[in-house]
């Protein structure tokens, strides 16, 4: 029969074996190995005997990563780092941990109410130049976009652009670009599709949250209006919404954009001119318009439609 005694020297020479084992290993380690001589006037076998707890920590991290296990700090990788006379790991964001953020943080800025999901990926690089698809005004009206860009600073008024043309040829896509770039930039975007706004308007009176609605809009720091002039607006839209959100925005010197079939003349005449019920009123119209123009530059945007060739929607 074996004493305990016995037993209990067998158990400690395996776990020794074992540690001497796992000890080879983790010093063999290319980023052990790269760390220790990288920081070699600084480490000596002492510090090393005394870290090997922290060297082991590193290196079984960098094992579960490898092997897509759930690792200490989810999102998060291991490093060493020198601290005072001794080896600490540290834990820094992953790459992927990175992107996510910063796609969470791009979602935050870009506030996007009823357009469509492809919105939030338009960009500069991935507006079609194509030569047999440019025309002079789509190049002037990407020009005049990354100029924008390029010299608003939060505080200081740029006007926007009133970008008009037929259906497809870009419009709200170069608006979905001109509002990413900014996000990347660090500045808060709204962008709204004008007609569903408007029927969100008029819901909102249901539940008394209209004004709440209205001020969230006005106040944006960059306002992108899409599809002004698609639909007939009652009385009420145009003097009590539109104009109010314009009125504000003028007073305050905040960058607004807008997008329609129609130019500016047309607008005011076609448009603005005759409400729902179909009651002329050119002074109120002329009032609005005045507004427009302030807040922007009119840029038309002539060319084909572009939804033929990739068969989604990019006006």
């Amino acid at each position: 029969m074996k004493s305990v005694g016995n037993e209990m020297k067998s158990l400690f020479a395996n776990h020794a074996a074992e540690y001497r084992q796992k000890e080879q290993q983790v010093m063999a380690d290319p980023d052990v190995q790269a760390f220790l001589q990288q920081h070699a006037d600084q480490v000596d076998q002492a510090i090393i005997k005394r870290s090997m707890s922290k060297l082991f920590e590193f290196y079984d991290e960098k094992q579960r990563a490898a092997k897509g296990q759930v690792t200490v700090a989810p999102g998060y990788s291991a490093h060493l780092q020198m601290g005072y006379r001794q080896i600490d790991v540290v834990y820094v964001p992953t790459a992927q941990l990175k992107e996510q953020r910063k796609k969470e943080t791009l979602k935050k800025r870009l506030r996007l109410l009823n357009m469509p999901r492809f919105i939030r990926q338009a960009s500069f690089d991935d507006f079609y130049m194509d030569e047999q698809y440019q025309s002079a005004s789509r190049q002037a009206a990407f020009n005049a976009a990354i100029k924008f860009t390029q010299e608003y600073q939060p505080g200081s008024f740029v006007p926007g652009l009133y970008l008009y043309g037929s259906f497809g040829v870009g419009k709200t896509f170069l608006l979905g670009a001109i509002a990413h770039q900014l996000a990347l930039q660090g500045d808060t975007v709204t962008m709204l599709h004008f007609p569903s706004f408007a029927v969100q308007m008029k819901n909102s009176i249901k539940d008394n949250t209209t004004e709440n609605l209205l001020n969230t809009v006005k106040s944006a720091p960059v306002l992108m209006i899409d599809d002004i002039g698609a639909d007939a607006m009652s009385a009420w839209i145009r003097d009590d919404v539109f104009g109010i959100i314009l009125e504000y925005r003028m007073q305050q010197e905040l960058p607004t954009f807008f997008s329609s079939n129609f130019s500016m003349e047309e607008l005011e005449e076609e448009h603005l001119a005759v409400d729902a019920q179909g009651n002329q009123e050119p002074l109120k119209a002329k009032r609005i318009m005045e507004r427009i123009q302030f807040l922007s530059r009119e840029m038309p945007m002539l060319g084909p439609n572009l939804r033929q060739k990739h068969g989604r929607d990019k006006a």
